[in-house]
């Protein structure tokens, strides 16, 4: 049955073509849907010209929202009107020619090589499966720089192997290779011999939901949230005497691409191991290796090399 073209049944089918022809994943079609019924309380979707959407746009500069997150919803916007207009709902789409907010992009929070030998070996001090456990989560976010919801919903089906690669579901449902390190395969080895005391008990509702995932918990989920891997590693950053504000999974997902940049790794192999779908995102991380990419200029680079003076004709015999 074909869904009257109303407000809310035209976000749903732009959610629908999102998931199905692009794979956008659950987090972005949710903040898709929010933006956009945000917008639609300003204006009818189908009617919407650009005066409606600057107007918006100023609301939201008003409201103190900052400008990353007008950016966002402009984003969100243009995918929307893009759509209708290439699906002939409508003859125009009013986002063209609207510049997006202009922010500045924080640089992301940085670790040092020490920092992380710390948290390792102040997780390593607990032989507890909670502390194995603990020791595996750093490896991995640090060691393979996944993101926190790859590790949170990752299957145990995706580090059973023995090849020094586990495959990682990203955003959008799209699959890459992430290295395990020889002492993230140890860690992994040593989580896994003590992993069934985190499952539920076999004759509990459950068991079966949480015994595929990797990092298994009892609660209704069946994995461990988001935002208890937040909570046990500010509880460790304290623990190992670092400042828990400056420590998140997200952070050591930047230690692991600020320190391959720093030891020279390009870009698009960064890129490749980050999961970004866009090189610019990547790029951020050069910040942090000015000095050594000064140097590759300096080395490599024909016209950064030192000029042999020519012999003057006094020094010519």
């Amino acid at each position: 049955m074909t869904r009257p073209l109303n407000g809310a049944n035209l976000i749903e089918t732009f959610l629908d073509m999102m998931a199905a022809e692009r794979g956008a994943g659950a987090n972005t079609l949710a903040a898709y849907r929010r933006d956009l019924i945000d917008f639609s309380g300003h204006a009818d979707l189908r009617q919407a010209g650009r005066d409606d959407v600057r107007a918006f746009l100023a609301s939201l500069s008003a409201s103190g929202l900052a400008a990353s997150t007008q950016a966002r919803k402009l984003s969100a916007l243009r995918q929307f009107f893009g759509f209708l207009y290439a699906e002939a709902i409508r003859s125009d789409d009013p986002t063209q020619a609207i510049e997006a907010p202009r922010a500045s992009r924080p640089l992301p929070k940085i670790l040092s090589g020490a920092d992380l030998d710390r948290m390792l070996a102040t997780a390593a001090e607990d032989s507890s499966p909670e502390g194995l456990r603990l020791t595996l989560i750093v490896e991995m976010l640090y060691g393979g720089g996944l993101r926190v919801s790859e590790l949170a919903g990752m299957k145990l089906a995706a580090v059973q192997t023995r090849e020094s690669f586990i495959r990682v579901t990203g955003k959008g449902n799209k699959e890459r290779l992430s290295p395990l390190n020889v002492s993230a395969r140890a860690a992994l080895d040593a989580y896994l011999a003590v992993r069934e005391k985190f499952l539920p008990s076999k004759n509990r509702s459950g068991h079966d939901k949480a015994n595929r995932y990797l990092f298994v918990s009892r609660g209704a989920e069946g994995f461990l949230t988001r935002r208890r891997f937040h909570q046990l590693l500010k509880a460790l950053a304290l623990k190992a005497g670092l400042d828990p504000a400056k420590v998140s999974p997200h952070v050591l997902r930047h230690a692991f691409a600020t320190h391959l940049v720093e030891g020279g790794a390009d870009l698009r192999s960064v890129q490749t191991l980050l999961g970004h779908a866009d090189i610019a995102t990547t790029q951020i991380y050069t910040h942090v290796a000015r000095d050594h990419l000064s140097r590759v200029m300096q080395s490599a680079h024909p016209l950064s090399r030192a000029v042999t003076k020519p012999k003057t004709a006094k020094n010519v015999r």
